[in-house]
């Protein structure tokens, strides 16, 4: 190449290569391969290797340059990075704004609200459009200098997209951005994943990883880490009036922000707020409130600065997921499949507005690395609307009064004594007929994903067992209305409705009928993978149409005893040791007997077929909320088409379906290529 041609061509790469970055780390989307955009990378990286004369410090190749630092230098910020106060309650937030109203007197507001990040906050400088420097915020006046480490995150611009608007304004001098990097919660697991197999010390949390990745001498170690960046803050006049429109420009601009939400009145501030809260666990990142703004610009410094933070902003947190209490006894559940789950009794304690008083402590290797003795102060973490979980002890709280205890080797409930398979943490009770295991049993038996018996829960469970009115899951269909109506919790009418909701459920889907069966290791995925086996004996059976009919579960057990091992393991997805359970499970006498009993209790199984099924081999994951259907019953409706559900996003998925608020499943689909269907779309589909 002539070498006029070659800097026309290093631009024209670059500016490729800053196109894909940003659909990929600012939109999350992906128009190429990954192969590609790497040999476009490659190529400039050649041209740019020949002729040095033409490499700028907005290339794409620059994001890693430098020896390492010995440490790193000051900067001075020319607008502090000042705090937020938080606010945790809704009277709190009340308090403020009226503050606020009294502090102008007859002034009307309105906020811009937006997600809080849990992550290290930095400051850009660009001059003329080209990204110059980046600093910590440090004690708010004074930050460190980390330009080398925050060149190495793709979704930093190392040059800004400037609008012909915006181009002679941004000319003038510098802009600084500020905002967020962090980590996504994948990223980090992954990570800790690496950390662990090399025997090194955890990270404890997405941020702590961040703030010590910017914080590397070497860039090339932050290089290594997947850190990302959001934008939240124009500290650069451009003309904006509010605090939306600089959201707006910032992404104009090519950051990756948050669209954030105004909001008029206090009302419209609550349920943001709470909204934010409801599906905080389906966010990609960590975040632990919203930041409130005034969101006028004349009025938000007008209301001036008050200790280390604007009065016209504060951070409205999230109820805590985590709190500290003490352990004050030790009690043994036992699970349907036998399993001895060990549950710490706690002194009461609130997280998330919700009083605790129990949390698992899984299995007697956890409590061995735990260390836990009765009375110890520990760490208790809630994770969406699961059991807590006991992740640390206080050993430095400990005053000389706590005791051991030791985990028992024979059942709680019917003191069999428990075995433990090589290979698994878990303890287990061998009696089928043990108590506990009954009524576990029972709660999976009726719950929504098996039989969905409404108004059959635990205390109803615990009075038929203990009045001996049924002794397993099949008796339930035997009941009658004067069984029910001497006891305690009965009156006529309740003991009707509980009959008729029983009755009503003596016809079940397939999928349905294999999950209630409790079978160990076999979830929702695995029953769709046997449905489909099952389905192939019923073949025979068919119409032409689509219909759904009914099959006995003598035809059932029939089919389902003559699975070989051999069989069950070949099946796609399904590992040996599930096959064994799935075997050994329809080759016990007792449990024929159990089926048995419910062919005799007259329990009919549904299946709808058709000789040509629209969704045959496709396979579908789920991510969001979902507005017209629930999850349960669009997998139904897949699986009726002949379709498979999956929890995981890999190359054998067909269809991502995205509902509101979606997770990080829908940008690992959309690296891999994955068709994303809306919900309304999906109704479409599976008419």
């Amino acid at each position: 190449m002539f070498k006029q041609e070659t800097k026309k061509r290093i631009e024209k790469l670059k500016q490729v290569i800053n196109y894909h970055r940003y659909l990929y780390h600012v939109l999350d989307k992906q128009e190429i391969s990954d192969a590609a955009l790497d040999a476009l990378k490659h190529e400039l990286f050649q041209l740019e290797q020949k002729y040095p004369e033409f490499i700028t410090p907005d290339s794409p190749t620059q994001r890693v340059e430098g020896r390492p630092l010995k440490k790193f230098k000051k900067h001075l910020h020319q607008k502090p990075m000042l705090s937020i106060e938080d606010v945790f309650e809704e009277a709190e937030l009340k308090n403020w704004v009226e503050h606020l109203k009294r502090l102008i007197p007859g002034q009307e507001y309105d906020f811009f609200a937006e997600m809080k990040i849990d992550g290290f906050a930095i400051s850009l400088i660009y001059k003329n459009g080209i990204f110059f420097h980046g600093s910590t915020r440090g004690d708010g006046k004074i930050g460190e200098d980390v330009t080398q480490n925050l060149r190495t995150i793709e979704s930093i611009p190392l040059q800004l997209e400037i609008p012909k608007n915006f181009k002679q304004l941004i000319k003038k001098g510098e802009i600084e951005i500020r905002g967020e990097v962090y980590m996504e919660k994948n990223d980090f697991q992954k990570f800790n994943i690496l950390k662990k197999e090399k025997g090194e010390p955890l990270y404890s949390n997405p941020r702590n990883l961040a703030a010590g990745s910017i914080r590397q001498l070497d860039s090339k170690l932050a290089n290594q880490r997947p850190l990302k960046f959001l934008a939240y803050d124009l500290a650069t006049n451009l003309g904006q009036t509010n605090h939306e429109q600089e959201h707006k420009i910032l992404s104009v601009l090519g950051f990756k922000t948050d669209a954030g939400k105004k909001c008029k009145n206090i009302s419209e501030i609550i349920d943001y707020w709470q909204q934010i809260e409801k599906h905080r666990d389906k966010f990609p990142f960590q975040i632990d409130g919203i930041v409130l703004s005034v969101n006028d610009n004349f009025l938000f410094q007008k209301l001036g600065v008050v200790g280390k933070g604007y009065r016209g902003s504060r951070a409205l947190k999230f109820a805590a997921k985590q709190a500290v209490t003490q352990v004050l006894e030790i009690k043994f559940q036992v699970g349907r499949t036998g399993a001895i789950v060990p549950i710490a009794i706690l002194k009461p304690i609130s997280i998330e507005g919700v009083i605790i008083t129990r949390a698992t402590l899984h299995n007697e290797d956890q409590v061995k690395r735990l260390g836990l003795k009765i009375k110890d102060t520990v760490i208790i973490e809630r994770a969406g609307d699961v059991i807590p979980a006991v992740i640390k002890v206080l050993h430095k709280m400990r005053t000389g009064e706590e005791k051991k205890f030791l985990f028992p080797r024979n059942c709680p409930a019917c003191q069999s004594e428990l075995f433990k398979s090589t290979n698994e943490a878990v303890w287990k009770c061998p009696n089928e007929n043990c108590q506990a295991r009954r009524r576990e049993f029972l709660e999976h038996f009726v719950s929504k994903k098996a039989f969905d018996i409404k108004g059959l829960g635990v205390k109803i469970i615990d009075c038929l067992m203990d009045k001996n009115l049924i002794s397993d899951a099949s008796d339930l269909f035997e009941l009658k209305q004067g069984d029910l109506i001497p006891l305690e919790r009965f009156a006529e009418k309740s003991s009707k409705n509980l009959i008729n909701a029983i009755h009503q459920k003596k016809q079940i889907s397939l999928a349905k009928f294999i999950y209630s069966l409790g079978i160990f290791g076999v979830g929702e995925e695995t029953t769709s993978l046997l449905v489909k086996q099952f389905s192939i004996f019923l073949d025979a059976k068919q119409t032409p149409r689509r219909v759904a009919f009914q099959f006995s579960i003598k035809d059932f057990i029939r089919q389902a005893k003559s699975f070989s091992l051999n069989e069950l393991e070949q099946m796609h997805n399904i590992g040996s040791k599930t096959a064994q359970n799935i075997y050994v499970w329809f080759h016990n006498e007792q449990n024929i007997k159990f089926l048995e009993k419910l062919e005799k209790a007259n329990i009919k199984i549904k299946i709808q077929k058709s000789l040509k099924q629209k969704l045959s081999d496709k396979n579908f994951v789920f991510t969001g909320t979902l507005k017209f259907l629930t999850r349960e019953q669009a997998k139904e409706k897949i699986r009726n088409l002949g379709g498979d559900i999956h929890e995981t996003i890999s190359l054998n998925i067909d269809f991502l379906v995205a509902g509101e608020n979606p997770g990080s499943k829908l940008k690992k689909a959309q690296k891999l290529g994955i068709k994303i269907i809306k919900e309304k779309e999906f109704l479409n589909f599976v008419k």
